[in-house]
């Protein structure tokens, strides 16, 4: 997955698993790797080393929170999470006044979050909600103000895994019975306009095989209803899921074919309240971090009222107890799909330039405790299925014009 990336340098945890996970990648660089014991994996102290079942009946109450509460856990006297912010609170000093612009770092699953978690400003009630799985691989942009104040920090992809997010099996967080997954909808035809990918353009051929691709990617679900804008490219996009899904019999998945709702939401499309931005705005290439920054504040605004809206309908529709099992996928622009992050997370839209989504990409959020419960995200922005097509980890630092 990162064998054509290119890094100028790797700091690496300074545990077995994560160094040797770290020389793997890093191949035959002439450069050495820098390995820091803030890196390393999270402090339980008397829980290290049990098993499940031994912290259960050692610690009782205490095991109790860890599972419910880990922000405010502690045990002899420590409180482990906030502990672990703060190591990557300290470990992204060290990373960012090192000379050099694409940093690789490897590490584990508590600690990846906290990194995550700490760069984009949000505290230890995030732990175990943005997930990170074996190998995956997520991506934070740092771009510099030009009056030399702190860098706009943006995450460009979260958990991005060399496996499906969606298949059986998927490693890191609880299972789940309620799951929505955002989907962007595939390139268009026509992208002559403030901001790429808006309009009411079918998809050009990159789209429609990135509609393809995701279509066969969620085979691995049986999807309940599928909710687009109206849209052409976010309708075509609908169509060929549906489509691939309704032939899963044929296609060896599933032995009976399947049936999926389709329906279409008004409050997913962007027309409205940015058309304005197709004649008056200044062009913001949407595969930089923060594009959606490029929108004025009204916009911006308009944008996240919307979304709560859409959220809450999104929410009541995977709240149908006729099925045990619901996944609901929405298909729509990159920018309500961020802003709809952002309600999944309870943020505000101030945060919503701290996001970013490609055409043709997906992002899963599940809900372990049900459409009431909290959202947890298990990937954001994932392009790994589009093969060939599938955004790079690492962008080209030679030559961003030409990116």
């Amino acid at each position: 997955m990162l064998v054509d990336d290119a890094f100028d340098v790797c700091f690496s945890s300074p545990l077995t698993r994560s160094k040797r996970t770290a020389e793997i990648i890093w191949g035959t660089r002439k450069e050495g790797i820098i390995t820091d014991s803030d890196l390393r994996e999270i402090d339980l102290y008397s829980f290290q080393g049990l098993l499940k079942h031994e912290g259960k009946a050692k610690f009782g109450a205490a095991f109790r929170q860890w599972q419910m509460d880990a922000a405010n856990f502690n045990i002899d006297d420590h409180y482990p999470v906030r502990e672990l912010w703060a190591r990557a609170r300290c470990c992204w000093t060290k990373i960012l006044t090192h000379e050099s612009k694409s940093v690789l770092v490897v590490a584990h699953n508590a600690v990846n979050q906290a990194l995550v978690a700490t760069a984009i400003g949000l505290g230890t009630e995030y732990f175990r909600i943005l997930l990170q799985s074996n190998c995956g691989a997520s991506v934070l942009d740092f771009t510099p103000q030009a009056d030399g104040g702190p860098p706009y920090i943006c995450l460009n992809r979260l958990n991005q895994t060399p496996s499906s997010p969606v298949a059986g099996g998927s490693s890191a967080g609880r299972k789940t019975s309620k799951r929505i997954i955002l989907v962007c909808h595939g390139s268009q035809a026509n992208t002559e306009v403030s901001f790429p990918n808006l309009g009411d353009q079918p998809m050009n051929m990159l789209g429609l095989i990135q509609a393809q691709k995701t279509a066969e990617l969620l085979l691995d679900l049986k999807v309940s209803c599928i909710i687009s804008s109206p849209k052409i490219a976010s309708v075509e996009t609908a169509t060929t899921i549906s489509r691939v899904q309704e032939a899963a019999d044929c296609l060896g998945a599933d032995c009976v074919p399947r049936y999926v709702e389709m329906k279409q939401m008004q409050d997913l499309d962007l027309e409205t309240i940015l058309g304005q931005s197709k004649q008056e705005a200044t062009k913001v290439p949407q595969n930089q971090p923060g594009w959606v920054n490029g929108f004025n504040d009204g916009e911006m605004t308009a944008l996240w009222d919307q979304s709560g809206k859409t959220w809450e309908s999104i929410l009541e529709e995977l709240s149908d107890e006729s099925e045990q099992q619901k996944v609901v996928v929405v298909v729509g622009h990159p920018a309500v799909h961020i802003a709809l992050m952002g309600r999944c997370l309870n943020l505000t839209k101030e945060w919503m330039g701290s996001f970013h989504l490609d055409a043709g990409s997906i992002s899963v959020l599940d809900f372990p405790d049900g459409p009431g419960g909290r959202g947890v995200v298990r990937c954001i922005n994932y392009t790994a299925h589009l093969g060939r097509w599938s955004i790079p980890i690492t962008r080209s630092t030679s030559d961003d014009e030409e990116f």
